[in-house]
């Protein structure tokens, strides 16, 4: 077997890709039917899915996550179309074993410590190392992968989209509630994965060369075994030739998951065609504008350090509006206008998270806030 700290300069290539080819992950919840709660069922779904469905299908590092993944798309119509008919599929699954999935980055009132671990060596040497910090990490994620030519692409785009990531967490805030308990953020999802080593908030890298280099480092020193063991807020991915998009929380709708995507897409595309030369962004600004979203979601202060959304504090509400106007050359070009349309909905009805504490308003019962959330999915 070779050694993951093999030299990167033979280990990391960038794969060709098509330009802004696409690519989503989403971590379902697996629940218990009768009682709401999280359920350690996803060896299970996973042992009995059908052939068509099990390519679509991955294991995540608690028995009660399902990943679901697309195939290449090429366009939000591919998106749209593949994630339907796997989600469809799953939800099928599903029922079939007596217990549904559910979208959202936390659940409300899940413990931790009753959570499963799943058996693999990865994962298992991870939570050896994370201990305590590892296993309240019951949160799911949704990441989107968007094709780019090189690697000097990836990196360009990486260090730019930096300070317009909280934007997009501000849009998919889902966490508000942990084991019972409001914690006072839109996402606290966002505070308890900062808590993982390499998390979060990321440096500026002056060239893929560079990044290359900083990888081999890290695995000479035995910091990192694989770049997968950077959990940045976005990373290049050398294996599908992307940009990994991760910072979002879970979307709790399916048309807010299509609209989010749609953004993502266009904000990477302007930004991999502009090739001008920008310096590196203020760490503590980016941090800043990340509490912003975490705490507060749509109704946070967002500060632009690029000065392209605003020269002043504006709300995250006023920054997405600006942002689509900023890409909507290339939501044109790339047929999406209808996709990004979803998130006129999130503005004007709020995110996940807002339907979540309104819920838990008119009814007091974390268990009815599940109900109702698992059947807006499809809503």
């Amino acid at each position: 077997m070779a050694d993951e700290r093999a030299d990167p300069e033979q280990t990391i290539q960038f794969a060709q890709s098509p330009k802004y080819t696409l690519g989503v992950e989403i971590e379902f919840q697996t629940l218990d039917r009768a009682t709401w709660d999280l359920a350690p069922l996803a060896p299970v779904l996973l042992e009995n899915a059908p052939s068509l469905l099990r390519p679509r299908l991955s294991p995540e590092f608690i028995q009660s996550i399902l990943e679901i993944q697309t195939g290449i798309c090429f366009s939000l119509v591919d998106v749209e179309n593949d994630l339907m008919q796997t989600i469809s599929l799953a939800e099928e699954l599903a029922t079939d074993n007596n217990c549904m999935l559910f979208s959202a980055s936390l659940h409300p009132f899940a413990l931790y410590r009753e959570q499963l671990l799943t058996t693999n060596d990865r994962y298992a040497r991870i939570m050896e190392e994370l201990q305590i910090v590892g296993r309240r990490f019951i949160s799911q994620g949704f990441h989107v992968h968007v094709g780019l030519p090189n690697g000097d692409t990836a990196i360009r785009v990486c260090n730019r989209i930096q300070a317009y990531l909280p934007v997009l967490l501000s849009l998919s805030t889902s966490s508000p509630y942990s084991q019972g308990e409001d914690t006072g953020l839109m996402s606290y999802r966002t505070k308890l994965f900062e808590a993982l080593p390499l998390a979060g908030v990321f440096s500026h890298i002056p060239s893929w060369k560079e990044f290359i280099g900083m990888i081999q480092e890290l695995q000479r020193v035995g910091v990192i075994n694989s770049v997968r063991d950077l959990w940045w807020d976005a990373r290049p991915n050398a294996e599908f030739g992307t940009l990994e998009v991760r910072v979002c929380d879970l979307p709790t709708r399916f048309s807010d998951i299509l609209g989010i995507t749609a953004m993502i897409q266009a904000l990477v595309a302007t930004l991999a065609g502009d090739k001008a030369s920008f310096p590196p962004l203020n760490p503590y600004v980016v941090q800043a504008n990340k509490w912003q979203a975490a705490r507060h979601g749509l109704r946070g202060t967002y500060v632009d350090p690029t000065g392209m959304l605003a020269a002043e504090r504006i709300t995250y509400h006023e920054a997405a509006q600006t942002l689509m106007k900023l890409i909507e050359p290339m939501t044109v070009r790339l047929g999406s206008e209808k996709y990004i349309r979803y998130i006129d909905r999130i503005l004007a009805h709020g995110t996940g998270a807002d339907f979540l504490r309104r819920r838990y308003y008119e009814t007091g019962d974390l268990q009815a806030v599940v109900q109702s959330l698992q059947r807006e999915f499809w809503q």
